[in-house]
């Protein structure tokens, strides 16, 4: 049987603290239902139970049930590498796995073990087989798996200063284990797809345009290896887009949808509020007052979800979809005047962060610049 061509939507961060997941994500449901397969990262464990990870400022536990939303608003492949996702211990992460497994909603990057964390998820799509692979790069250490602790997948990188792995550390350097577990695993799951995209918990949060030193080299690696896609996500901002022999690289798609009190200083978790105040003076920024629930840096609302479009021949053309934020947090398709600024502001920051420069058409096409 011929390969047809087929479309996949890619979004960042979600976070879907608040009930009714269904409502918070149907401004963007559409473009997630119009690809043919649509992969987002999910951030926090959904789960009533667990106690909280120490080593980080713990997340609380999302809504159980709005798994069930996620999945009806178009997402079929989930990375789950992050530095939240083990934040209600083995009992959050089990509980996850186990509703997404329900929903037939296929994942990665988080389990019971180091070994079926780092297994790949794989979907079929007109002829195509699809594989995700996941990884975090940021820490904490305490919320990596081992061999006989639940935990989250993920890639050593070193800090400057020799500093603990965590994920407001000075992290520099990209390390050899790294670059082995990517080259293992990816040369492994070759055998198996057609395509592979490989998802990055990674980069220097809240802050526009800048990424860290090991983010260029850690993502060109990847693709050296033989992903096609890379997508990175961490940031809750977005970044820029290169190509690195062709393939697309997304250094951050920025929060696919985040609605959460957790960030909020007017809350009865100590160590939360606290971070809520220490983060806007580490990084500079002030929330605008109206997002109650996504007080992110206020260029965040500039988002987009990242599209890949492979024809039957393989070829890959990559492009974004404009997103608008709306208070308190909601996402929705941005309108044409939202869209030209954001597509303008991609541009922008791409260029800004020493990438080569890119054009992003009225469609969305993302196209390298060339001399």
């Amino acid at each position: 049987m011929g390969r047809g061509a087929i479309s996949i939507v890619l979004a960042g961060d979600l976070v879907l603290d608040e009930p009714d997941g269904a409502w918070w994500l149907s401004g963007i449901a559409p473009a997630l239902q119009g690809a043919d397969l649509a992969v987002g990262h999910l951030e926090v464990p959904h789960t009533h139970r667990g106690a909280e990870l120490q080593g980080d400022v713990p997340a609380p536990g999302a809504p159980p049930e709005n798994l069930a939303a996620i999945a009806q608003a178009g997402f079929a492949m989930l990375s789950l590498a992050g530095n939240h996702i083990a934040d209600c211990g083995a009992e959050g992460i089990a509980d996850t796995t186990a509703g997404l497994g329900a929903l037939g909603v296929a994942h990665c990057g988080a389990d019971l073990t180091l070994e079926t964390a780092r297994r790949p998820a794989i979907v079929a799509r007109d002829g195509w087989r699809i594989a995700l692979l996941s990884y975090n790069c940021v820490g904490p250490e305490a919320s990596w798996a081992t061999a006989d602790r639940a935990g989250c997948a993920y890639l050593p990188i070193a800090t400057a200063d020799g500093a603990p792995i965590a994920p407001a550390a000075n992290l520099a350097v990209l390390t050899q284990a790294a670059l082995e577990i990517l080259r293992h695993d990816i040369s492994e799951v070759r055998a198996q797809a057609d395509l592979v995209l490989v998802a990055l918990h990674k980069g220097i949060v809240h802050t526009p345009a800048r990424l860290a030193p090991y983010e260029r080299a850690l993502s060109h690696a990847a693709v050296e290896a033989g992903a096609d896609v890379v997508i990175g996500h961490h940031a809750h901002i977005v970044r820029g887009i290169e190509f690195h022999h062709g393939k697309p690289i997304f250094h951050g798609l920025g929060n696919g949808c985040v609605v959460t009190g957790a960030l909020s200083p007017a809350q009865d978790h100590p160590a939360r509020a606290a971070w809520a105040e220490r983060r806007k003076a580490m990084f500079g920024f002030e929330p605008d007052p109206p997002y109650t629930l996504a007080p992110f840096h206020p260029e965040a609302v500039n988002a987009f979800l990242g599209t890949v479009a492979v024809d039957h021949e393989g070829t890959i053309r990559a492009g974004i979809i404009p997103v608008d934020v709306e208070a308190p947090g909601r996402p929705v398709l941005a309108e044409p005047a939202r869209a030209m600024e954001i597509r303008d502001y991609a541009e922008r920051i791409t260029e800004t962060a020493g990438l080569p420069p890119i054009m992003i058409a009225h469609d969305g096409l993302v196209t390298e610049v060339r001399p």
